[in-house]
């Protein structure tokens, strides 16, 4: 499985969040998307991944971003991962019902580990892919460099 292409249109999705609330891509139609995949909650390099976002949330408010921080978790790991972190302004989807097909939507669902693989997608106000980037899954994305994408476009 490749990851989804740069250009193409973002495939919707809806799925719940540590909140509770129903997430989809079309509601943020005009606004840039963050899709920042991590394999697994409470694993060190997902931690460090989802308190960049939420460090993060004023510079993305800034480039008229939002960011998600998706994984195949359940909704209730998510919600009380995300109360154990103190993420509050970042929603975290789960892609758990059905297991990774949004992940497998954007071509980044490991069907060996039964997780998604650690990766940014940044979809632009139009809903299409604007740029895509797959990370070794003990690898930590560099957050200013997605920021640096999303300031440059």
């Amino acid at each position: 499985m490749s990851p989804i292409e740069v250009g193409t249109k973002a495939p919707d999705f809806t799925a719940k969040d540590n909140k509770n609330q129903n997430i989809s891509l079309s509601a943020y139609k005009g606004k840039k998307v963050l899709l920042s995949w991590h394999p697994l909650a409470w694993t060190p390099v997902c931690t460090d991944q989802m308190r960049a976002l939420e460090t993060n949330w004023g510079n993305f408010q800034n480039l008229n971003t939002i960011p998600l921080g998706f994984s195949v978790d359940s909704q209730p790991c998510k919600k009380v991962w995300a109360t154990a972190l103190q993420i509050n302004n970042v929603s975290l989807p789960a892609d758990f019902l059905p297991h990774g097909k949004i992940a497998r939507d954007y071509g980044i669902f490991n069907e060996t580990k039964g997780v998604s693989e650690r990766a940014n997608i940044i979809i632009d106000e139009d809903g299409n892919v604007q740029w895509v980037k797959v990370y070794p899954s003990g690898q930590l994305p560099d957050i200013n460099e997605v920021l640096q994408v999303l300031s440059s476009n």
